[in-house]
Protein backbone atom coordinates (compact mmCIF):
# COMPACT_ATOMS: atom_id res chain seq x y z
CA UNK A 1 0.00 0.00 0.00
CA UNK A 2 1.64 3.09 -1.03
CA UNK A 3 1.82 6.16 1.84
CA UNK A 4 1.96 8.70 -0.75
CA UNK A 5 -1.41 10.23 -2.24
CA UNK A 6 -1.15 10.45 -6.58
CA UNK A 7 0.61 13.02 -8.11
CA UNK A 8 2.01 14.62 -4.80
CA UNK A 9 4.62 16.14 -4.77
CA UNK A 10 3.58 17.75 -8.43
CA UNK A 11 6.90 18.30 -10.44
CA UNK A 12 7.67 21.68 -10.96
CA UNK A 13 10.97 21.32 -12.32
CA UNK A 14 13.87 24.82 -11.85
CA UNK A 15 16.36 26.12 -14.52
CA UNK A 16 20.24 25.39 -13.68
CA UNK A 17 19.46 22.22 -10.81
CA UNK A 18 21.02 18.44 -11.70
CA UNK A 19 19.04 16.01 -13.40
CA UNK A 20 19.93 13.53 -10.76
CA UNK A 21 21.12 13.62 -7.14
CA UNK A 22 22.45 10.67 -5.61
CA UNK A 23 21.76 10.52 -1.84
CA UNK A 24 24.50 9.04 0.85
CA UNK A 25 22.01 7.73 3.22
CA UNK A 26 23.95 7.78 6.97
CA UNK A 27 20.82 6.84 9.11
CA UNK A 28 22.44 3.39 9.48
CA UNK A 29 25.53 4.74 10.80
CA UNK A 30 25.35 8.27 11.76
CA UNK A 31 21.79 8.11 12.84
CA UNK A 32 21.71 4.72 14.78
CA UNK A 33 25.56 6.20 16.76
CA UNK A 34 23.47 8.63 18.76
CA UNK A 35 20.52 6.50 20.19
CA UNK A 36 20.83 5.47 23.58
CA UNK A 37 19.61 2.40 23.49
CA UNK A 38 21.73 -0.38 21.35
CA UNK A 39 19.71 -1.87 18.58
CA UNK A 40 20.40 -5.32 18.01
CA UNK A 41 22.04 -6.24 14.95
CA UNK A 42 19.70 -7.99 13.06
CA UNK A 43 17.50 -4.76 13.16
CA UNK A 44 20.01 -3.41 11.65
CA UNK A 45 20.46 -5.04 8.96
CA UNK A 46 16.83 -5.73 8.12
CA UNK A 47 16.86 -1.42 7.91
CA UNK A 48 19.97 -1.01 5.46
CA UNK A 49 17.96 -3.76 3.43
CA UNK A 50 14.57 -2.27 3.75
CA UNK A 51 16.68 1.08 2.55
CA UNK A 52 18.36 -0.62 -0.33
CA UNK A 53 14.60 -1.79 -1.18
CA UNK A 54 13.32 1.19 -1.64
CA UNK A 55 15.80 2.14 -3.90
CA UNK A 56 18.85 4.01 -2.10
CA UNK A 57 22.63 3.09 -3.29
CA UNK A 58 24.74 4.43 -1.03
CA UNK A 59 23.67 3.48 2.55
CA UNK A 60 26.90 4.02 5.16
CA UNK A 61 26.60 0.78 6.83
CA UNK A 62 28.47 1.09 10.48
CA UNK A 63 31.68 2.38 11.84
CA UNK A 64 34.90 0.59 12.80
CA UNK A 65 35.80 2.77 15.60
CA UNK A 66 36.73 1.40 18.98
CA UNK A 67 33.49 -0.06 20.69
CA UNK A 68 34.54 2.27 23.80
CA UNK A 69 33.69 5.15 21.90
CA UNK A 70 30.85 4.50 20.15
CA UNK A 71 28.99 1.37 22.15
CA UNK A 72 26.21 1.26 19.72
CA UNK A 73 28.44 0.19 16.73
CA UNK A 74 30.21 -1.98 18.51
CA UNK A 75 28.69 -4.86 16.55
CA UNK A 76 30.48 -4.00 13.28
CA UNK A 77 32.33 -7.16 12.61
CA UNK A 78 28.74 -8.99 13.04
CA UNK A 79 26.35 -6.44 11.07
CA UNK A 80 28.32 -6.55 7.79
CA UNK A 81 28.30 -10.59 6.84
CA UNK A 82 24.61 -10.02 6.99
CA UNK A 83 24.53 -7.51 4.53
CA UNK A 84 25.48 -10.46 1.64
CA UNK A 85 23.56 -9.52 -0.99
CA UNK A 86 22.24 -6.16 -0.08
CA UNK A 87 22.34 -4.11 -3.56
CA UNK A 88 23.51 -1.39 -2.30
CA UNK A 89 26.88 0.27 -2.01
CA UNK A 90 27.86 0.04 1.99
CA UNK A 91 30.68 2.41 2.92
CA UNK A 92 31.66 2.44 6.28
CA UNK A 93 33.40 5.04 8.81
CA UNK A 94 36.99 3.82 9.98
CA UNK A 95 39.33 6.34 12.50
CA UNK A 96 42.73 4.71 11.74
CA UNK A 97 44.91 1.82 10.66
CA UNK A 98 43.57 -0.57 12.98
CA UNK A 99 39.98 0.16 11.97
CA UNK A 100 41.08 -0.31 7.97
CA UNK A 101 42.41 -3.49 9.09
CA UNK A 102 39.07 -4.60 10.38
CA UNK A 103 37.35 -3.50 7.39
CA UNK A 104 39.48 -5.35 4.98
CA UNK A 105 39.35 -8.24 6.72
CA UNK A 106 35.70 -7.99 6.26
CA UNK A 107 35.85 -7.30 2.44
CA UNK A 108 34.69 -3.91 2.36
CA UNK A 109 34.90 -1.74 -0.74
CA UNK A 110 34.20 1.92 0.28
CA UNK A 111 35.89 3.21 3.63
CA UNK A 112 35.35 6.99 5.05
CA UNK A 113 37.37 8.99 7.85
CA UNK A 114 35.86 11.70 9.69
CA UNK A 115 38.16 15.05 10.18
CA UNK A 116 37.74 18.61 11.31
CA UNK A 117 38.11 21.82 10.35
CA UNK A 118 38.63 23.39 13.93
CA UNK A 119 40.59 22.60 16.59
CA UNK A 120 38.92 21.89 19.74
CA UNK A 121 36.53 19.58 17.52
CA UNK A 122 39.69 17.68 16.39
CA UNK A 123 40.18 17.34 20.25
CA UNK A 124 36.56 16.20 21.46
CA UNK A 125 36.29 14.01 18.46
CA UNK A 126 39.65 12.50 17.68
CA UNK A 127 41.94 13.35 20.86
CA UNK A 128 44.31 15.35 17.89
CA UNK A 129 45.13 18.33 16.47
CA UNK A 130 44.05 18.78 13.11
CA UNK A 131 47.20 18.39 12.09
CA UNK A 132 47.53 14.96 13.96
CA UNK A 133 45.01 13.95 12.83
CA UNK A 134 45.54 14.68 8.99
CA UNK A 135 48.79 12.60 10.14
CA UNK A 136 47.01 10.06 11.36
CA UNK A 137 44.60 9.69 8.00
CA UNK A 138 47.64 9.57 5.41
CA UNK A 139 48.31 5.77 5.85
CA UNK A 140 45.14 5.08 6.27
CA UNK A 141 44.02 6.96 2.96
CA UNK A 142 46.96 5.36 1.04
CA UNK A 143 46.49 1.72 2.09
CA UNK A 144 43.00 2.19 1.18
CA UNK A 145 43.92 3.36 -2.32
CA UNK A 146 46.44 0.83 -2.73
CA UNK A 147 43.66 -1.72 -2.12
CA UNK A 148 41.65 -0.10 -4.52
CA UNK A 149 38.98 1.05 -2.25
CA UNK A 150 36.82 4.37 -2.87
CA UNK A 151 37.86 6.77 0.05
CA UNK A 152 35.18 9.48 1.41
CA UNK A 153 36.64 12.25 3.82
CA UNK A 154 34.05 14.01 5.95
CA UNK A 155 34.84 17.25 7.35
CA UNK A 156 32.93 18.56 10.33
CA UNK A 157 32.55 22.14 11.34
CA UNK A 158 32.71 23.71 8.43
CA UNK A 159 30.19 26.35 9.40
CA UNK A 160 30.45 26.74 12.59
CA UNK A 161 31.52 25.31 15.47
CA UNK A 162 29.75 25.23 19.20
CA UNK A 163 33.04 25.97 21.34
CA UNK A 164 35.31 28.32 19.05
CA UNK A 165 31.96 29.93 17.45
CA UNK A 166 32.21 31.08 13.49
CA UNK A 167 34.49 29.32 11.54
CA UNK A 168 36.67 31.02 8.66
CA UNK A 169 35.77 30.46 5.05
CA UNK A 170 39.87 29.98 4.39
CA UNK A 171 40.53 27.47 7.18
CA UNK A 172 37.75 24.91 6.06
CA UNK A 173 39.15 25.30 2.64
CA UNK A 174 42.59 24.70 3.83
CA UNK A 175 41.63 21.93 5.70
CA UNK A 176 39.42 20.75 3.21
CA UNK A 177 42.26 21.02 0.53
CA UNK A 178 44.86 18.84 2.58
CA UNK A 179 42.12 15.92 2.76
CA UNK A 180 41.66 16.01 -0.50
CA UNK A 181 45.29 15.80 -1.17
CA UNK A 182 45.52 12.83 1.00
CA UNK A 183 43.67 10.69 -1.97
CA UNK A 184 40.47 10.83 -0.80
CA UNK A 185 37.78 10.47 -3.93
CA UNK A 186 34.75 12.20 -2.22
CA UNK A 187 34.53 15.46 0.24
CA UNK A 188 31.43 15.58 2.25
CA UNK A 189 31.41 19.05 3.91
CA UNK A 190 29.63 18.98 7.17
CA UNK A 191 27.21 21.52 9.03
CA UNK A 192 27.66 19.56 12.28
CA UNK A 193 25.60 22.37 14.35
CA UNK A 194 23.44 23.31 12.07
CA UNK A 195 24.15 26.73 11.88
CA UNK A 196 24.69 27.03 7.48
CA UNK A 197 22.98 29.14 5.62
CA UNK A 198 22.55 29.61 2.02
CA UNK A 199 24.86 32.45 1.25
CA UNK A 200 26.73 30.62 3.18
CA UNK A 201 27.16 27.78 1.45
CA UNK A 202 27.22 29.31 -2.25
CA UNK A 203 30.85 31.02 -0.79
CA UNK A 204 32.21 28.33 1.05
CA UNK A 205 31.30 25.87 -2.19
CA UNK A 206 32.80 29.07 -4.57
CA UNK A 207 35.84 29.41 -2.03
CA UNK A 208 36.57 25.90 -2.49
CA UNK A 209 36.44 26.15 -6.51
CA UNK A 210 38.68 28.54 -6.20
CA UNK A 211 41.17 26.05 -4.28
CA UNK A 212 41.32 23.38 -7.26
CA UNK A 213 38.45 21.11 -5.29
CA UNK A 214 36.12 20.10 -7.98
CA UNK A 215 32.73 20.77 -7.38
CA UNK A 216 31.91 17.21 -8.70
CA UNK A 217 33.59 15.73 -5.74
CA UNK A 218 31.79 17.36 -3.18
CA UNK A 219 28.97 16.44 -1.24
CA UNK A 220 27.17 18.36 1.55
CA UNK A 221 25.72 17.25 4.78
CA UNK A 222 23.76 19.28 6.82
CA UNK A 223 21.82 19.52 10.59
CA UNK A 224 18.43 20.78 10.23
CA UNK A 225 18.92 22.68 13.79
CA UNK A 226 17.75 25.92 12.62
CA UNK A 227 15.40 24.72 10.11
CA UNK A 228 17.66 25.56 6.98
CA UNK A 229 19.04 22.06 5.89
CA UNK A 230 17.11 22.18 2.97
CA UNK A 231 17.40 25.70 1.99
CA UNK A 232 21.19 24.97 2.55
CA UNK A 233 20.90 21.76 -0.30
CA UNK A 234 19.39 23.89 -2.79
CA UNK A 235 21.95 26.43 -2.56
CA UNK A 236 24.48 23.58 -2.99
CA UNK A 237 22.59 22.36 -5.89
CA UNK A 238 22.60 25.33 -7.87
CA UNK A 239 26.03 25.56 -7.11
CA UNK A 240 26.76 21.85 -8.81
CA UNK A 241 27.10 19.57 -5.79
CA UNK A 242 24.73 16.12 -7.02
CA UNK A 243 25.70 14.14 -3.73
CA UNK A 244 23.95 15.56 -0.45
CA UNK A 245 24.24 13.37 2.73
CA UNK A 246 20.69 12.42 4.50
CA UNK A 247 19.34 10.36 7.55
CA UNK A 248 16.18 8.31 6.95
CA UNK A 249 13.51 9.29 9.35
CA UNK A 250 15.64 12.21 10.24
CA UNK A 251 17.82 10.06 12.95
CA UNK A 252 21.09 11.13 14.11
CA UNK A 253 22.99 14.33 15.42
CA UNK A 254 26.62 14.58 16.83
CA UNK A 255 26.97 12.47 20.14
CA UNK A 256 30.51 15.15 20.62
CA UNK A 257 28.57 18.46 19.54
CA UNK A 258 25.71 18.67 21.82
CA UNK A 259 23.84 21.36 19.91
CA UNK A 260 23.95 18.99 17.11
CA UNK A 261 20.60 18.20 16.31
CA UNK A 262 18.87 15.45 13.70
CA UNK A 263 20.48 15.39 10.30
CA UNK A 264 18.54 16.55 6.93
CA UNK A 265 15.57 13.71 6.86
CA UNK A 266 16.13 11.79 3.76
CA UNK A 267 12.41 11.73 3.27
CA UNK A 268 11.98 15.52 2.97
CA UNK A 269 15.13 15.68 0.76
CA UNK A 270 13.42 13.47 -1.39
CA UNK A 271 9.98 14.80 -1.42
CA UNK A 272 11.97 18.35 -2.44
CA UNK A 273 13.71 16.81 -5.11
CA UNK A 274 11.05 14.97 -6.90
CA UNK A 275 9.50 18.13 -6.53
CA UNK A 276 11.93 19.66 -8.28
CA UNK A 277 11.77 17.25 -11.14
CA UNK A 278 15.11 15.62 -10.14
CA UNK A 279 15.65 11.85 -10.31
CA UNK A 280 16.69 10.24 -7.12
CA UNK A 281 15.68 6.29 -8.19
CA UNK A 282 14.03 6.53 -4.21
CA UNK A 283 10.35 4.84 -3.63
CA UNK A 284 9.13 7.55 -1.35
CA UNK A 285 6.09 5.28 0.08
CA UNK A 286 8.51 2.88 1.00
CA UNK A 287 11.47 4.89 2.80
CA UNK A 288 8.72 6.41 4.58
CA UNK A 289 7.79 3.04 5.57
CA UNK A 290 10.62 2.05 6.28
CA UNK A 291 11.53 5.31 9.09
CA UNK A 292 8.17 4.44 10.81
CA UNK A 293 9.46 0.66 11.30
CA UNK A 294 12.50 2.03 12.89
CA UNK A 295 10.66 3.98 14.80
CA UNK A 296 8.62 1.82 16.38
CA UNK A 297 11.67 -0.08 17.38
CA UNK A 298 13.12 3.12 18.62
CA UNK A 299 9.82 3.43 20.56
CA UNK A 300 9.49 7.41 19.37
CA UNK A 301 8.02 9.10 16.54
CA UNK A 302 10.09 10.08 13.85
CA UNK A 303 11.14 14.00 13.94
CA UNK A 304 10.83 13.79 9.98
CA UNK A 305 8.10 16.20 8.64
CA UNK A 306 7.41 14.30 5.49
CA UNK A 307 7.47 11.17 7.50
CA UNK A 308 5.10 12.07 10.21
CA UNK A 309 2.56 13.80 6.79
CA UNK A 310 2.10 10.58 5.44
CA UNK A 311 2.04 8.44 7.59
CA UNK A 312 -0.81 10.48 9.12
CA UNK A 313 -2.66 10.32 6.10
CA UNK A 314 -1.90 6.42 5.73
CA UNK A 315 -3.42 6.31 9.30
Amino acid sequence: MSLLEDGLPMAVPAAGLPARVRIHEVGARDGLQNEKAVVPVEIKAEFIRRLAQAGLTTIEATSFVHPKWVPQLADAEQLVPLLDGVDAELPVLVPNERGLDRAIALGVRRIAVFGSATETFAQRNLNRTVEESLAMFQPVVARAREAGLHVRGYLSMCFGDPWEGPVPVSQVVSVAHRLMELGCDELSLGDTIGVATPGHVRQLLTRLGEAGVPTERLAVHFHDTYGQALANTLAALEHGVTCVDASAGGLGGCPYAKSATGNLATEDLVWMLHGLGIETGVDLGRLTATSVWMAAHLGRPSPSRTVRALSQKES
